[in-house]
């Protein structure tokens, strides 16, 4: 009987051990399927690291697309966020400047970093945005306001089912965040 019963032991410690390594291999795929996830849905886009150059494009003057835009702030962050206009309609190709404005509302210098999105998703690919504060974390002095221009492009390839685009950002207070 003891023969059976280490046979037993023995099998499963054999299935724990196969159950860890599948549980480890599967949290080792999670991060490449979580970007292929973003990557066919166009959600949570990550930040480029680079700023991409001007490119040129033939401007598309028989079209429009209208681009929104939206500001909000996390609700732990001190900071007045707004965009000078809401809306706007573009030609494809043609490059455009929008100015956002923040001020710290706090009498303390203040870190804060903007977090942008694009929706549609699949259209985030044709909307390049050349010049943007979100590409960097923002250092505001006590009460300072800031001026920051987004310059961007609406790419000509952009299909012609999208007629509006809406760009968010959301800022978040990253003053005692240790990554900073």
């Amino acid at each position: 009987m003891s023969e059976d019963l280490k046979r037993k032991n023995t099998k499963l410690a054999q299935k724990l051990v196969f159950v860890a390594l599948l549980m480890f291999g599967f949290g080792y795929a999670l991060v490449p399927i979580y970007d292929v996830l973003c990557d066919i849905t166009g959600q949570n886009a990550k930040l480029k690291e680079a700023v991409e150059a001007d490119q040129a494009f033939a401007v598309d003057e028989s079209r429009e697309v209208n681009v929104e835009f939206i500001t909000s702030v996390n609700e732990s962050t001190p900071l007045d966020f707004r965009v000078e206009t809401r809306s706007m309609k573009v030609h494809p190709g043609q490059y455009y400047t929008v100015n956002f404005y923040a001020k710290n509302n706090l009498a303390v210098p203040l870190k804060a970093q903007a977090i942008p999105s694009i929706t549609p998703g699949l259209a985030e690919e044709f909307f390049k945005k050349v010049q943007c504060f979100c590409f960097e974390l923002q250092t505001f002095a006590a009460r300072e306001e800031k001026t920051m221009p987004v310059r961007f492009v609406v790419n000509p390839r952009l299909p012609e089912r999208y007629k509006t685009i809406t760009l968010s950002y959301t800022f978040f207070d990253r003053t005692n965040n240790t990554e900073n």
